[in-house]
């Protein structure tokens, strides 16, 4: 591979709260996916920073979550595979109408947080995903976790996947994330999420928690914006992968 879409979650924060750099991290990124307003945004804030994007040429995808703003996201919650495929389709479609209103398209959309976690091992909760990005609009590509059951369902359904691996998150051995809620989950050192970074998009693999080699094929890697030295290390992975010889590019258009 040659080249790697970075993509980063942005437009998290909610009314007078702010939350993280999202100027500086979308000068470094070529795709952003933008919160919802389940897990965060509000409509400002999604207006806003669908503009900041298309003025920064980055490709736009709607960050789809469970309807949880006090635990960002990051609750699971025992839902139906038909309240998660209608609460896919309200959110890609809040985002598209600012997309829409300025002339641009979206491009592809990624769960966020607990629900991506419980797309990536649940086939039935994937297909209601899948099934949700289908209807709204087939050409949008669907991010998930690679080798997940979300990416098989996207597949299944004749949609394009995009693979995704993590900068700033420790794995496990059988190349599922660890739990946010156990020890080591983040990666707060610059100089090993960069490491992490080239692994996986140089050498498709990646060192887990139990020091076992992943093998992982990824399109795509996450840079989080909440993160303490997001936008520091933004700047950092970029460059590694450029003197990698990388060109940073989000996927073609289906």
């Amino acid at each position: 591979m040659n080249h790697i879409d970075l993509n980063g979650d942005l437009g998290e924060s909610f009314g007078a709260w702010r939350m993280g750099d999202d100027d500086a991290l979308l000068a470094q990124l070529s795709s952003a996916n933008i919160a919802c307003g389940f897990h965060a945004g509000d409509p400002d804030i999604m207006q806003h920073t669908v503009a900041r994007a298309i003025a920064h040429g980055v490709a736009i995808g709607a960050h789809v979550s469970l309807p949880d703003l006090q635990g960002f996201g990051r609750r699971e919650f025992n839902m139906t595979p038909a309240e998660v495929h209608a609460l896919t389709l309200y959110q890609i479609g809040a985002l598209h109408a600012f997309t829409r209103a300025v002339g641009a398209r979206l491009a592809h959309v990624k769960p966020h947080g607990a629900l991506y976690n419980m797309a990536a091992r649940d086939a039935v909760l994937a297909n209601a995903i899948a099934r949700a990005v289908r209807d709204f609009d087939p050409r949008l590509r669907l991010f998930g976790l690679a080798g997940s059951a979300l990416l098989a369902a996207g597949s299944a359904l004749g949609l394009s996947v995009v693979a995704e691996g993590f900068v700033d998150r420790r794995y496990r051995a059988d190349g599922s994330l660890q739990p946010r809620r156990e020890p080591d989950a983040v990666i707060d050192d610059v100089e090993l999420a960069t490491a992490q970074a080239l692994g996986l998009a140089r050498d498709g693999e990646v060192l887990a928690l139990d020091g076992h080699k992943v093998q992982l094929q990824v399109d795509t890697l996450c840079l989080h914006g909440d993160g303490a030295h997001a936008a520091q290390l933004a700047c950092r992975v970029r460059a590694a992968l450029e003197a990698a010889g990388m060109r940073i590019a989000a996927p073609e258009p289906a």
